[in-house]
């Protein structure tokens, strides 16, 4: 009796974790509007859709400005973001379609390259991606990468969980490292793909 008794209440766990699990996959994706960053090519604008978050930020709609000539990852147009010398840096932001929900696991995939060739800013640097309660706020670092380096596009792929709260707008933020100012880089974004939860084994 005892072992048909813990049997079953085995049974009705994994019945209800696994009904869990569907129910986390069946959630819809999180969309940015123009995620692949299409407008009219054009220096020192944000793209449709996307609002300036540092002072100074003038991003450019590429390519055919400032010497970069990369083709885009997808569709007619990408996003190019730079760090400067005297300290700023650019970072463009918007609401998401959906929350991000407070420690649920989630998947970003995104196209990164860098030009050798930016008017002068031509060193690599990070890419930052803040989440936040309004637009522009930096509640949270949710994840930055490492040194892009790669001149042709390749895709990256991060896991991030927020903790802070659930995330209403995200912030992509050009970025050298703390507490040295001197780096003139630049970093190009296209192709940032629907966010999912995190597959579950």
């Amino acid at each position: 009796m005892r072992i048909y008794a813990l049997s079953t209440l085995l049974l009705l766990f994994a019945l209800a974790d696994k009904r869990s699990n569907e129910e986390m996959q069946q959630q819809p994706p999180v969309y940015l509007q123009n995620a692949s960053f299409e407008d009219q090519p054009q220096d020192a604008t944000v793209p449709t859709d996307w609002h300036p978050c540092n002072p100074g930020t003038t991003p450019d709609i590429l390519p055919g400005f400032w010497g970069v000539d990369t083709e885009p990852s997808d569709g007619e147009t990408y996003v190019g973001l730079i760090t400067r010398e005297d300290g700023s840096r650019e970072s463009i932001g918007q609401r998401l379609s959906a929350p991000l929900k407070q420690k649920e696991c989630y998947q970003m995939v995104l196209d990164l390259a860098h030009s050798y060739t930016y008017a002068g800013y031509n060193k690599a640097i990070k890419l930052r991606v803040w989440g936040g309660q309004s637009l522009c706020d930096k509640a949270e670092l949710l994840f930055q990468t490492e040194f892009i380096e790669n001149e042709d596009w390749e895709t990256f792929k991060f896991k991030f969980a927020p903790q802070k709260g659930d995330v209403k707008y995200l912030i992509f933020e050009a970025f050298y490292r703390e507490n040295d100012a001197t780096r003139r880089g630049n970093v190009l974004i296209d192709n940032i793909q629907p966010i999912k939860v995190c597959p579950r084994a």
